[in-house]
């Protein structure tokens, strides 16, 4: 029974991303009817299920923290894509699509997905257990990418606006990639272990030590699936985007809260996978996934929307608002006092949720 159980969630997981995309292909700049919309959010649901199967059948095989790595790498190229994609149709929204989105992942990551899975841990197994060294050094990254690509902006003179000048945008860019590499050397390379989860007497976990790993065969093959999973995730999103859209216009709320919307369904996988780790009392591997996607986000889009600016028509506003200014400065002050100590309560959680409710409360009215 429990063998043919194994055998059903592997033909599902296998079925649902060729779906996916089978279906973003045939709806791909259409308007759809409510009924298409409902099966694509069906469809779209499953393939969230099936990306984060395939991410820990890969985090099983290759080990932490190179599995969290590779899902948040994966979310973000995508995501990139789109929003390029997005910005090249044109349009007066187009030139704040990048900062919006880079910040709704900043500010889901750093307090939605952070505060969900400490306030998870820290119920479940009393304390949430973490490396204060790895995870200390993802926040400081995250907070000087955001610092230099996000606020900097604002405060400029060369252009009128929130915009960087040519050279500023290339000195960002070049620099968002430099950190991000620097970063993604330092966690797989030379310090590995400071991103490793940890027992409550800090030792390290070698978290897959205890059960045998899916062969190369069965890790390419999820890998492939993974990929289409996420297209189709990512692809979806946009297609029922105008429906979300006509909701959000109809109950009066800002544009902007489409761009909210979206990046909750793109960092739904990350989320699912996050909360799943720390279920298992790894808590190290959430907030890998969680400030990895965070600075992969403004790491890898920042220098993309700068390429992508030479032929894009209009401008590329980066610089936030005040109100949003300081919604990141009380992140990264609250994150560093979560971080320090290497364990966190209840309070912690509920404290980085409230954060994010106050984002999503400003999102709405402004």
């Amino acid at each position: 029974m429990v063998t043919r159980l194994r055998a059903l969630g592997a033909q599902w997981t296998t079925v649902v991303p060729l779906l996916a995309v089978v279906l973003l292909v045939l709806t791909w700049g259409r308007d759809l009817p409510g009924v298409v919309v409902a099966v694509v959010t069906l469809v779209l649901a499953g393939a969230v299920l099936s990306a984060v199967h395939h991410a820990e059948v890969i985090a099983h095989r290759v080990g932490e923290p190179f599995g969290s790595l590779v899902l948040a790498i994966a979310v973000t190229i995508i995501e990139v894509a789109l929003i390029v994609t997005l910005m090249a149709d044109g349009g007066d929204k187009s030139s704040t699509l990048a900062r919006d989105t880079v910040f709704a992942a900043v500010m889901i990551t750093c307090n939605g997905i952070v505060g969900l899975c400490l306030l998870v841990g820290a119920l479940r197994h009393r304390v949430a257990v973490f490396n204060p060294e790895g995870t200390g050094a993802a926040l400081a990254t995250v907070a000087t990418l955001a610092t230099l690509c996000l606020v900097l902006p604002a405060f400029t003179t060369t252009k009128q606006g929130p915009e960087f000048s040519t050279s500023q945008l290339t000195f960002a860019a070049i620099a968002a990639l430099v950190l991000y590499g620097l970063f993604v050397s330092t966690q797989t390379v030379r310090h590995r272990d400071y991103f490793l989860p940890l027992t409550k007497r800090g030792e390290v976990i070698d978290s897959d030590s205890h059960a045998e790993g899916p062969s190369s065969r069965a890790a390419l093959t999820s890998l492939g699936l993974l990929g289409l999973a996420l297209i189709g995730v990512v692809g979806l999103a946009k297609g029922v985007s105008p429906t979300i859209e006509s909701g959000v216009e109809s109950a009066g709320m800002p544009h902007a809260v489409v761009g909210v919307i979206i990046a909750l369904l793109v960092l739904l996988p990350e989320t699912i996978a996050a909360v799943r780790a720390t279920r298992r009392d790894r808590v190290q591997t959430s907030l890998n996934l969680a400030l990895g996607s965070a600075m992969a986000s403004i790491g890898l889009t920042i220098p993309a929307v700068a390429v992508a600016s030479v032929w894009l028509s209009g401008p590329l506003v980066l610089g936030l608002s005040a109100t949003h200014m300081i919604l990141l400065v009380l992140t990264v002050i609250v994150g560093t006092l979560t971080v320090v100590p290497g364990r966190a309560t209840p309070l912690q959680g509920g404290v980085h949720l409230v954060l994010f409710a106050a984002y999503l409360e400003l999102a709405i009215t402004p």
